[in-house]
Formats: structure tokens, sequence, C-alpha cells
């Protein structure tokens, strides 16, 4: 039996070429030139407040519009669509890729006071814009509530 040489930075390295391997898989999605799954991914979106509207603003550069549905249910916005790969080029000759491609979904859930019937959506140089116009709050309405109070009828004992 050989005598090894115990190195304590082996453990490690080793820790650290998993944790590398944990990052390109799961967050990077891709930048290790693998192919991206497809269906996994949700495009990057900006929600800002204006003075009359709540405006959600969501990146999908290469998707046609006419692959995005946009849709109100029960306070919930959604984004819902489709980026599809072309078929120009064979799967087997990319050398990376990078991009998302297939059914993506974005849900926002929107305040009370706005307005969901009258959303206006915008699509242009791959930047959707979904506008949602407020409207004024309802204010509580004070309603008076009688209490009433039990009377006991108390019997005298014999």
């Amino acid at each position: 039996m050989a005598i090894v040489r115990w190195d304590p930075f082996d453990a490690f390295l080793g820790a650290q070429e998993d944790m590398n391997r944990l990052f390109r898989r799961g967050w990077l999605r891709g930048a290790g030139g693998e192919l991206a799954e497809a269906g996994a991914w949700a495009p990057a979106v900006d929600i800002y407040e204006t003075e009359d509207s709540l405006v959600v603003e969501a990146e999908l550069p290469g998707v046609d519009a006419k692959d995005i549905d946009v849709s109100i249910d029960e306070g919930v916005l959604s984004l819902k669509g489709e980026r599809k790969l072309e078929k120009e080029v064979k799967e087997e000759n990319y050398h990376r890729v990078e991009r998302a491609y297939g059914m993506f979904q974005r849900s926002v859930r929107l305040p009370s006071d706005v307005d969901a019937d009258a959303v206006k959506a915008n699509y242009d140089s791959g930047v959707l814009k979904v506008s949602v116009p407020k409207v004024e709050p309802k204010k509580p309405e004070s309603v008076p509530i009688e209490v009433e109070t039990r009377k006991e009828n108390k019997k005298e004992k014999k």
C-alpha cells in the first residue's frame, strides 16, 4: 500500500467545482454551452406607477405579437406567450444557445384601485407595454348598527 500525502484543499477545490456546475446549470441557463430548456424562461418586467395608471413593461424581443396573450383574471394581470426557435439552422449546428425559447408566463397582482376594463397594451420594438388606468379608491361607508341588549327575566325562588 502506497503512502498518499493528504492535502486539505483537495476537498475544497472539489466542492468549488460542484458549486460552479450548480450555478451554470441552475441560474445561468445555458452559459456552459448546453442548450437552454424550452419553456424555462420568464421575460424581464418593469412595473411602475404614473399619476393616472399602473404600467407593466416586458422585454419580449423576437416574439411575434400574435404569440402574446394579455389577460386579467380576478385581479391578476397575466402575460403569456411563446418565443419560437427558428428552424433555419439545424440544432446540431449551434455552437452556443444562450437565449431562451419556448413558452413563458408572468403574472402581476393588481391593486384594487385600477380599472381592469380599460387596459391598453402596446407592443413596439420587442417591448410590451401594458397600461392599467387607476380609479378613485372607494371610500369606506360608515353604517351605524344598533346594538340590542338582552333583558333577563328573573323569577324569584320560593
